[in-house]
């Protein structure tokens, strides 16, 4: 892919894979704070979490969560009933990509996961 924007720093990261805790909204809160504390990163309101309450098909069931960042934001979806997470950390500051990997899998006991960087 063409960086269309070589001046602007952006790092991302995607992980995905399955994790064996129970995960709810204050489980969420927690990992935010966790991972931000862990990569130096700054966050400047609430993480805001979302989940549909039965609206949709029983398989998508679970949580849409972000919190901002004062150098961009993390995005995490939760599929309950896969025991499934998706997870990007979209900065415009640089991050140790391996520590969030590991604090990432350590916090959710992940048990499977596939992780790019880009």
């Amino acid at each position: 892919m063409k960086d269309l924007a070589p001046a602007i720093t952006r790092q991302r990261l995607l992980l995905e894979g399955f994790y064996a805790i129970p995960v709810d909204t204050i489980v969420i809160a927690d990992y935010f704070d966790t991972v931000t504390k862990a990569l130096g990163l700054r966050m400047y309101g609430e993480p805001v979490i979302f989940s549909p309450g039965g609206e949709g098909k029983e398989e998508n069931q679970g949580y849409d969560a972000f919190v901002p960042l004062i150098d961009s934001g993390i995005s995490l979806y939760i599929w309950s009933n896969a025991r499934f997470l998706s997870l990007i950390i979209y900065t415009c500051k640089a991050f140790d990509e391996k520590k969030a990997i590991v604090v990432t899998k350590e916090f959710f006991r992940m048990t499977e996961t596939q992780a790019q960087g880009f």
